[in-house]
C-alpha cells in the first residue's frame, strides 16, 4: 500500500501513480480514508463507499462485487476496521474533479425537495412527512398547479402526532429554489397510457414526454452545480436516469442519480411471497436484480435458487402494475 496526506485529508493507493504527499502510514487516529483507483469512468462511479476488502482490487465495476469470495487479502488491520466503519470512500481518479470527492457527509438532516404533486409526488410527501423525523429537516414542494401547492401545505401542516410537533415541515416554494436542497424528486409525468393500452410497455410509452421533462430539471441541476442527489420515481425510472446523466454533461456524477424503481418491484415480489407459499422463500432469502421493467430479474432464493419459481414470480412482479390498471 502507498499512503499519501492531501491537505488534511489521508488517501491511500495500490499503485504508487499519484503526485500528492507521501506518508510511511496512517496515524492511529484516523476516522475517515481516501482510495485512489482509476476506472474506465464510461462505467464506472466517481466514488463509492469500499464495503470489503475486494472493492480495493477491482479493475472494474460488476456484478462481481456482489459476491462474496472466500479469499483472504493481506490489508493492514487499520484499513480493515474502516470498512467496516464505512469509512473508506474509493475515489475514481479517472473522472477530471475527483479531489472534490475528499470529504465525507456529515451525518444530519436533509433537506428534500419533491417536484410534482400528482398520484405519485403526493403520496410519497405524506410517507416523507410521516416517516421523516429523524432523517429529514424540511420538504419543499413545486407543482405547475398553485392550488396544489396550497393544498398539500395546508393538509400536512395539519398533520401530526399527539404531542409531537417533530415531524419535518412542509412548504411550497419557487420553481428556481428546486435544488436548494439535499435530495430532488422528480415525480412529474406528460401523462399515462389509457387504462386498455395494456398490449404496450406503458413505462416505455411514456419515456419520450418525461425525458423531455426531466431534461429541463436535469439541465437546471448542472446550471447551479447542484451537489445532492437527483432521485427519479417517474417511469421509466433506468432510461430517465440515463438522460439525466448525458444531459447534466458531466456535471451529475453517476452516484448523484438514483432511480427509485427496483425497491418498488422488490415490494411486489414481497406481495405476491405473502400470497403464494410457494414463493414463500423470497420474504427471507430472495433477492431482485436489474430494471424497473420486463428486464427484472428476481431470485426467488440465493441459497436455494429454483429457476422456474423465479421467473414466475418475475412474471407476476412485472405485471403487477397492469393489475392495478385493471381496477382503473
Amino acid at each position: 500500500m502507498f499512503y499519501y496526506k492531501y491537505n488534511d485529508k489521508y488517501l491511500f493507493s495500490i499503485k504508487d501513480e499519484y503526485n500528492f504527499t507521501k506518508i510511511n502510514s496512517i496515524p492511529n487516529d484516523c476516522q475517515e480514508l481516501y482510495f485512489l483507483n482509476c476506472l474506465n469512468k464510461e462505467n464506472s462511479k466517481r466514488a463509492f463507499a469500499v464495503n470489503h476488502p475486494s472493492d480495493l482490487f477491482i479493475e472494474e465495476e460488476s456484478l462481481d462485487m456482489l459476491r462474496e469470495n472466500e479469499k483472504s487479502y493481506d490489508i493492514p488491520e487499520k484499513l480493515i476496521e474502516l470498512i467496516d466503519k464505512r469509512k473508506i470512500k474509493a475515489v475514481n481518479t479517472a473522472y477530471n474533479d475527483y479531489e472534490n470527492c475528499f470529504y465525507m457527509e456529515e451525518l444530519k438532516k436533509r433537506k428534500v425537495n419533491i417536484l410534482a404533486l400528482g398520484d405519485v409526488g403526493s403520496t410519497l410527501l405524506i410517507g416523507l412527512k410521516l416517516l421523516g423525523k429523524n432523517s429529514i429537516s424540511s420538504i419543499g414542494i413545486y407543482d405547475r398547479s398553485m392550488d396544489k401547492i396550497k393544498r398539500w401545505e395546508y393538509e400536512m401542516a395539519q398533520t401530526s402526532f399527539p404531542f409531537d410537533d417533530l415531524l419535518p415541515a412542509v412548504q411550497g416554494i419557487k420553481k428556481e429554489e428546486l435544488f436548494d436542497c439535499d435530495m430532488f424528486v422528480f415525480c412529474a409525468s406528460k401523462g399515462v397510457p389509457p387504462v386498455g393500452s395494456e398490449g404496450l410497455d406503458v413505462r416505455m410509452v411514456q419515456f419520450k414526454g418525461n425525458a423531455e421533462l426531466i431534461k429541463e430539471y436535469a439541465s437546471m441541476a448542472a446550471d447551479c452545480g447542484f451537489k445532492g442527489i437527483f432521485a427519479v420515481v417517474s417511469d421509466p425510472v433506468d432510461q430517465l436516469c440515463a438522460a439525466v446523466l448525458n444531459e447534466s454533461s458531466g456535471v451529475l456524477a453517476p452516484e448523484q442519480i438514483k432511480g427509485y424503481g427496483l425497491g418498488v418491484m422488490n415490494a411486489r415480489a414481497l406481495y405476491y411471497s405473502k400470497i403464494f407459499n410457494k414463493f414463500s422463500m423470497y420474504l427471507q432469502e430472495g433477492r431482485v436484480f436489474g430494471p424497473h421493467g420486463k428486464d427484472l430479474i428476481i431470485a426467488n432464493s440465493i441459497t436455494d435458487y429454483d429457476d422456474e419459481l423465479s421467473k414466475e414470480l418475475t412474471k407476476y412482479a412485472v405485471e403487477a402494475n397492469l393489475e392495478v390498471r385493471k381496477t382503473g
